[in-house]
């Protein structure tokens, strides 16, 4: 009884331990301008007009500067934790503290962004009806929005905007399963995904990269 009691107890203060540390985690608060001595291996892709990338194919690296916070944190430990499997990617996440991703994840949330500036509520573009159909199969604007830049939770993206490209690679990779290096796991998501064939995600792609949206490429002095 002695021994069960000592193997109860010592799981609860590892339970208990756990959900500390998550609170602490949740606790943590970005500051942009540390976020901004934080972001030279970031700087690279992102901030570069017209980038792109080779892996796992030739498409331009999404527009950050803009975006949520709470979304750049929640993917860079995906990436951490591979629940997003980009070598790249996961090697960088790997070298960032909670307090390093809160920092950089306020600075690229600030960065760019112009005081006062609002977007309508609804898209400006209408979608054709072959699209307005894919976006009512997917139930795209329950969680991002009603002009995809809204989303219903912090931890989701905008996405208006976005490169084109880029967007249809993700919505690939949420197809994707067992290859080690490519792929996304995220049970939202892939069920969305994989609903689709390749050329109505592209198609959708499309679309939400025609709306207007507060993603943006920010360019550094030096790569002007």
């Amino acid at each position: 009884m002695n021994k069960l009691l000592t193997t109860v107890l010592a799981f609860a203060a590892v339970s208990l331990a756990g959900i500390a540390n998550i609170a602490s985690a949740q606790d943590i608060v970005g500051d942009a301008k540390a976020g901004h001595a934080k972001v030279d291996m970031c700087l690279g892709c992102h901030s570069i007009i017209g980038y792109q990338a080779s892996f796992p194919e030739v498409h331009k690296v999404p527009k950050i500067s803009g975006q949520g916070a709470k979304y750049i944190i929640s993917a860079l430990n995906a990436y951490k934790k591979g629940d997003r499997k980009h070598p790249t990617m996961r090697g960088i996440a790997d070298s960032l503290s909670d307090q390093d991703m809160a920092d950089v994840a306020a600075y690229y949330s600030a960065n760019g962004v112009v005081a006062g500036a609002t977007l309508p509520a609804k898209p400006t573009v209408e979608p054709s009806a072959q699209v307005a159909a894919l976006l009512t199969k997917g139930a795209c604007v329950s969680c991002h929005g009603d002009n995809f830049s809204k989303p219903i939770d912090p931890t989701y993206p905008k996405i208006a905007g976005q490169h084109a490209d880029y967007l249809y690679v993700a919505l690939k990779s949420y197809k994707t399963e067992g290859n080690p290096l490519v792929g996304r796991s995220n049970a939202i998501m892939g069920g969305v995904a994989k609903q689709f064939s390749n050329a109505e995600l592209k198609a959708l792609a499309g679309y939400v990269h025609s709306l207007e949206g507060e993603l943006k490429v920010v360019p550094q002095s030096r790569f002007r």
